[in-house]
């Protein structure tokens, strides 16, 4: 079984209490990715901060590198318990999971575009997995809404793209979560039962020539 050596910071805070359960998630969700495809290896940082998750689900992670993605967890918010219990520890790790694979391959590029695909692959990869429905940010904005902010060709290509604004709607311009909505719209108009090859490496541009064909559909 590949290695994944799990990481635990806690100079912000213990996690000793969630660390058994923690971990088991963690190690759960390789051997899960691990019957699809060889997972690969990795490290993995376990911290807590306060505030310092999604706060509708008390957690978030980030990849770093192909080797590395931490995990960020916040046992004081009320949502933790319950995603530690439900499956969503299991999803963020296998959405940061794939990010790390791609990040190994293809690479998750630098261009708005690049960016909307590589998270809807990361959602579709969970899905995949899973048999989930899309997570809370990846079914946030209404398809009138969507619409409304469709981005151009010369948004998608652009590297100096405002990825808060796109992705998290700081500054009030567009909606909280518009790009992971978006981009799990445009993967699930490729999407068509890929193999574990062509789900880590396909290129964007194959992506968005397939939403773009399928009449960019975003209901």
């Amino acid at each position: 079984m590949t290695t994944w050596t799990l990481h635990w910071l806690e100079a912000a805070g213990d996690l000793g209490p969630w660390r058994e359960a923690i971990a088991a998630e963690i190690l759960a969700t390789r051997d899960m990715i691990a019957e699809r495809m060889a997972p690969p290896r990795l490290d993995i940082l376990i911290q807590r901060m306060r505030n310092g998750g999604i706060p509708e689900i008390g957690m978030v992670g980030y990849a770093h590198r192909a080797s590395l993605f931490s995990l960020v967890v916040d046992p004081e918010n009320t949502a933790f318990a319950p995603s530690l219990g439900n499956g969503t520890l299991r999803r963020q790790v296998a959405h940061e999971v794939h990010h790390c694979l791609r990040m190994g391959g293809l690479g998750n590029g630098w261009s708005l575009g690049d960016a909307l695909v590589s998270e809807g692959l990361a959602g579709h990869f969970v899905r995949w997995l899973f048999a989930t429905p899309p997570e809370l940010w990846e079914d946030a904005v209404p398809a009138e809404e969507l619409r409304a902010h469709l981005p151009s060709a010369e948004d998608l290509a652009a590297e100096s793209y405002d990825h808060p604004a796109w992705f998290f709607g700081t500054g009030g311009q567009k909606p909280r979560w518009l790009g992971y909505t978006l981009g799990y719209r445009m993967v699930g108009a490729w999407w068509d039962a890929p193999d574990p090859d062509t789900i880590v490496d396909v290129p964007a541009e194959t992506v968005i020539a397939a939403w773009r064909k399928a009449g960019a559909p975003v209901g």
